[in-house]
């Protein structure tokens, strides 16, 4: 590329105004690929994690049960599958307290419930800057442009030169600016979609194990397909 063109000569040449907006879109297109990346791991891993569920329920006792969910303070499924095991035993250990009001049934689903809302919001946090960038980035980089044209089309009319070669190349960098805000933005709206599909999917999982761990906790077996199915057939015998 000429060296008399191009986005290191529209830096050189730029205001303060216009190195600023640079600076911003350079910023948020590396903080929306961290989120992107370390959210991604994240969501692998937990899927990771998630596969080892069907293994939770073929084991002798709980906390083999537990054991085989794996390690790290960051495993949803064990996490959930704690707080509700210390929700039972807090329920069925304590003397009559303002809680009784609440049957072991509700007591259960309210601490899986908040194990699973504190979840959602671990899973979550981050996603708002990549909905922030995607939404903002096309428009900052616009501004540059509007900025850069007027500071370009200002230049040329003070030289007295207004030939097409003198002309496209001012205008051609200040478009730069919004090539940049929309290459800083389509990343971001991109991650977005696939972490929070891949968020639903995590969730999904998540709540299916805990209404199992709520049956479990209360009757000391998992509801299963077959099990609904011989109460319903119980139900119409009777």
């Amino acid at each position: 590329m000429n060296s008399e063109f191009g986005l290191m000569h529209l830096w050189a040449q730029g205001d303060i105004v216009t190195r600023i907006v640079f600076v911003i879109l350079a910023s948020m297109s590396v903080l929306s690929w961290c989120v992107i990346i370390i959210k991604g791991l994240g969501i692998l891993r937990v899927q990771g994690q998630a596969r080892k569920v069907p293994g939770f329920w073929h084991n002798a006792d709980l906390d083999a049960a537990l054991g085989s969910l794996g390690s790290g303070a960051d495993n949803p499924f064990k996490l959930v599958a704690e707080e509700g095991r210390e929700a039972a035993a807090h329920y069925r250990a304590t003397t009559p307290q303002l809680h009784d009001s609440l049957d072991i049934n509700d007591w259960i689903r309210s601490a899986l419930n908040h194990s699973i809302d504190n979840i959602t919001a671990r899973l979550q946090s981050g996603l708002v800057i990549l909905a922030s960038v995607g939404s903002t980035a096309p428009f900052v980089g616009l501004f540059g442009t509007v900025w850069g044209i007027y500071h370009a089309l200002m230049s040329i009319g003070l030289s007295g030169q207004a030939s097409i070669d003198k002309v496209a190349g001012p205008i051609g960098e200040a478009l730069i600016m919004t090539g940049f805000g929309l290459a800083v933005a389509i990343p971001a709206v991109l991650g977005y979609n696939v972490l929070v599909r891949g968020n639903k999917a995590i969730l999904g999982r998540l709540h299916r194990f805990a209404h199992d761990l709520h049956a479990f906790y209360i009757t000391g077996a998992r509801v299963t397909a077959a099990s609904v199915e011989g109460n319903i057939i119980r139900m119409k015998k009777a």
